[in-house]
């Protein structure tokens, strides 16, 4: 686990360009790299493990940015199962992740988000960051 780094990718991306292509950034902090499916146990270890660095990570946004909000991503999978336009990320972060903690960044017109991605137990366990201008749904 290392927080710091973690933290500190966060502020990059908060004043880094977005990618013309997607206007958005969004990041793998810590994967379980090699792990999809097998022993449920071990993967189950995997998403607490990745929850307590997220909690980590919340705690020290949340010194600096107050506390976050809890994004429920089931309620955006559904909207867009239902044909709802909705922006990305948060498409993908549904697609990937059960929720989200969010913050708006004050002063630079940016939203964050910490998922831990472990929707899909064919694939691996992530830990993700968003970084967008587009408000969550």
């Amino acid at each position: 686990m290392d927080i710091a780094r973690h933290i500190a990718l966060i502020d990059e991306l908060c004043f880094r360009p977005f990618p013309a292509e997607h206007g958005h950034h969004l990041v793998v902090l810590s994967g379980s790299h090699g792990l999809r499916g097998g022993d449920p146990a071990e993967r189950a270890a995997t998403v607490d493990q990745y929850e307590k660095e997220r909690d980590a990570v919340d705690a020290r946004l949340t010194e600096r940015w107050g506390e976050s909000e809890i994004l429920n991503l089931l309620t955006v999978l559904l909207r867009t199962e239902r044909a709802e336009e909705i922006p990305e990320p948060w498409t993908e972060l549904s697609a990937r992740a059960r929720l989200a903690y969010l913050w708006e960044v004050a002063g630079t017109g940016r939203w964050v988000a910490l998922a831990v991605a472990d929707r899909d137990a064919t694939d691996e366990v992530q830990l993700l960051a968003a970084v967008t201008e587009e408000a969550p749904p």
